[in-house]
């Protein structure tokens, strides 16, 4: 009887390593250029397999046809440090000539990511490791995106009550920024220009309490199991008003766990990241709104920096600031965006 599993799990390892062997070889613009001349080869790496990736890879995409460059796009098939490790040093050993990286554990990735910068120009996107030899940050501020998402939550939730979140990881940098920036805005603190991590609320377990708002807790739920976390969630809380989705996968595990527990529209759910399901819940009215990035220009001009660097050119910025955006059924504020209005950009985009 114990065989099957043993089979199961064999499969299972050999397509994680097949899924992985073939990510090796997605790339944009290969070969040389019409004039027969070898073309500029980057990477951009991502955390893990996302369709906020895809859109990412759009815009390598583009950019490749626009720079007359070679853009490899990597994913690692899981949230594995260990895994993203392995994929960079199989570019470097090929010949890549620079990388943009999304780190998935800055504080523990630094020394390794400095002894690539050692060896060829690298920068970060998405995700920042500041402490890092890293020649850029290609991204948003996302500790004023978190205060953009407490807002809609306030809009959600104008009386006040209990809020769960709900995000992928803690090791990023961005999870902090993005989670305290919900909290700050919901107990309407003031913080100085000048971030101070060391006094930010990373007990996930801790209930946070306003008087008007109560943080219940955070729950690590990643795309493989979002929907079951947000499930339990629903069991195990019944005080809980509104469910925050930090990553592009949890508003729609959320989603997905109202519904069948019949619940939408009666817990709110606000998000962050432009899964379809997430923009369709918000055309639909049973989802408040959600932040967005902007993954098409990470890469497009994580690939544009990339070239600068590797033809000699300085950089006037090291923080390429492309500004969070919030997307509600109508747009009535400055800084929203119609849902509407926004996914027909977003499919033109993603179809080239």
């Amino acid at each position: 009887m114990k065989f099957p599993a043993k089979k199961s799990l064999l499969r299972s390892s050999i397509h994680l390593v097949l899924v992985y062997a073939l990510s090796l070889f997605a790339s944009c613009g290969k070969g040389n250029d019409d004039s027969g001349e070898k073309k500029l080869r980057i990477a951009f790496v991502t955390n893990q397999i996302a369709d906020f990736w895809n859109i990412a890879k759009a815009g390598c995409r583009d950019a490749s046809k626009d720079l007359g460059i070679e853009i490899e796009v990597k994913m690692p098939p899981e949230r594995s440090a260990t895994l993203q490790k392995q994929i960079v040093e199989d570019l470097v050993n090929s010949g890549i000539e620079g990388i943009a990286i999304s780190p998935l554990d800055a504080d523990n990735q630094t020394a390794w990511l400095n002894s690539i910068a050692d060896k060829l120009p690298l920068i970060t996107h998405d995700s920042d490791a500041p402490q890092s030899n890293r020649r850029a940050y290609v991204g948003m501020d996302n500790y004023k995106a978190g205060r953009m998402c407490g807002q809609l939550v306030k809009e959600a939730l104008p009386d006040g009550g209990g809020v769960i979140l709900f995000i992928g990881g803690m090791g990023q940098d961005n999870s902090k920024h993005r989670r305290q920036g919900v909290i700050d805005e919901l107990f309407d603190r003031q913080r100085p220009e000048k971030l101070d991590t060391n006094n930010y609320d990373l007990d996930l377990e801790k209930v946070l309490d306003s008087g008007k708002y109560q943080i219940i807790r955070t729950i690590l739920a990643d795309g493989q199991n979002a929907k079951s976390k947000a499930a339990d969630s629903i069991n195990a809380y019944p005080e809980m008003k509104a469910m925050v989705g930090l990553f592009e996968y949890n508003p729609p595990g959320c989603y997905k766990a109202l519904e069948q527990a019949e619940k939408l529209g009666e817990i709110k759910i606000i998000g962050f990241d432009e899964n379809d399901v997430t923009l369709q819940g918000i055309k639909d009215g049973t989802i408040t709104g959600t932040i967005v990035q902007d993954p098409y220009q990470y890469g497009y001009q994580s690939a544009v920096i990339l070239k600068s660097l590797l033809e000699g050119k300085e950089l006037k910025e090291t923080f390429i600031d492309i500004p969070p955006r919030k997307v509600v059924r109508k747009a009535t504020k400055e800084g929203e965006v119609d849902v509407d209005e926004y996914w027909a950009d977003l499919k033109a985009k993603k179809a080239g």
